[in-house]
């Protein structure tokens, strides 16, 4: 593939991506007037509770099986270390451009989880179309191709929806009680007439109030294994599955289920399964969550050229973190497992691990803040530029994965 075309094949699939979210703005805007701010909350539950769950398990059913898994075992670990190594780098961001409480979740979330399904599905059919192609057969290509970025949506939206979810809402939270503490300080009298603030008694994780300066010594003393024992109560107390199995990680497990167990499988897959019907209406259904997310992105962005604090440092950093950083440790930790017997020879397999690595933040991101109603303008300015940017990293670090997989 000369360079011109590679452009073209790596640039399509994120300018569909520009096209969509700009539609979704015009549709926000005062001339549009159709997807305002009631509608964007209506329809992103519509896309958490159904389009998100219909498309990683439509997918997921339909090309895994238990010798694909096999093979691709170390896809789920290498898509692990983007979200550790993202995190990691998330949290310094955070260090570096001292980010406001409410926006830290947001943060390591888009240098943590990438765009490991919606993208991979429309660059890696698109890159085995072309002609002068690395991968062989266009068609088995094709086939190979869907099957590795339909396992890189499912564990993406496992991780995501398990992890960066639970961060951003701890993260909201927090800030929600920081105003709430802000907003509500007390006044008290002596019985001299001296006038005092009470600093407010905020709750640490045991439940306990922490004590004040000045009644100090006179605060009972608690011991650490009632601290410990009122600890584990509270976090069971907290701990609560239907947020930690979001609809679409519950998707993904009846997925797997269903592509894994022969008997199901062949119930619901195929053109001569008899409950096909089920499969098809999940195909339907999921086929709505990518244009839908990107119309919402849209419709946050307008809010969010409105005005958004959110400083330039932050935006930058996180750039310098997807597009620079990431796809560096990336080429270490593939050719590392290549190296160690880990992967297998096949190059697509292994380009589409290096990928992993190169991709704008997910998409679904937005979704999120969305719910909680924590940043959702500074999300849409964050994935502004890096969609905006994308295609000319994801041409350049493809053009350099290719020559790295044939060298």
């Amino acid at each position: 593939m000369g360079l011109l075309d590679l452009f073209i094949a790596s640039s399509i699939p994120v300018m569909k991506v520009l096209l969509v979210t700009g539609l979704g703005s015009y549709l926000a805007s005062d001339s549009g007037n159709i997807l305002g701010d009631d509608a964007r909350k209506h329809m992103n539950n519509v896309v958490f509770y159904v389009f998100n769950p219909a498309l990683v398990y439509s997918n997921l059913a339909k090309t895994i099986t238990y010798e694909s898994m096999v093979k691709l075992w170390f896809m789920p670990f290498n898509i692990l270390f983007t979200f550790i190594i993202g995190s990691v780098l998330g949290w310094a961001v955070i260090k570096v451009t001292r980010a406001p409480i409410h926006l830290r979740g947001l943060v390591i979330g888009c240098c943590a989880a990438g765009n490991l399904g919606n993208l991979l599905l429309i660059i890696i059919p698109a890159v085995c179309k072309e002609k002068g192609s690395p991968f062989g057969s266009p068609d088995v290509c094709h086939t190979y191709g869907m099957a590795y970025a339909s396992l890189s949506m499912a564990i993406g939206a496992i991780y995501l929806w398990s992890y960066v979810y639970n961060i951003v809402r701890v993260s909201s939270s927090k800030s929600s009680m920081e105003v709430e503490i802000s907003n509500s300080p007390k006044t008290s009298s002596s019985s001299s007439g001296e006038t005092w603030t009470e600093p407010l008694l905020s709750s640490d994780e045991t439940g306990l109030t922490l004590p004040l300066d000045r009644f100090e010594n006179k605060m009972p003393q608690v011991g650490v294994s009632n601290k410990i024992k009122r600890r584990l109560e509270k976090f069971f107390k907290k701990m609560n599955l239907k947020r930690l199995l979001a609809p679409s990680t519950t998707g993904a497990i009846v997925g797997f289920i269903v592509g894994l167990v022969p008997q199901i499988r062949n119930f619901l897959i195929g053109d001569t399964a008899p409950l096909r019907v089920f499969q098809d209406t999940a195909l339907l259904l999921g086929d709505g969550a990518i244009p839908a997310v990107t119309l919402i992105m849209g419709g946050n962005l307008l809010k969010g050229l409105k005005g958004s604090g959110i400083e330039k440092s932050v935006i930058f950093s996180i750039i310098v973190v997807r597009y620079a950083v990431m796809p560096l440790i990336g080429i270490g930790v593939v050719k590392g497992a290549v190296r160690f017997g880990l992967v297998h020879d096949d190059l697509l397999y292994q380009f589409v691990l290096l990928l992993q690595f190169a991709l704008p933040p997910a998409m679904n991101i937005g979704t999120i803040t969305q719910l909680f109603g924590s940043g959702e303008t500074e999300c849409s300015v964050i994935m502004l530029w890096c969609y905006l940017l994308a295609s000319v990293a994801l041409t350049f670090w493809s053009t350099f994965f290719l020559w790295l997989l044939i060298q």
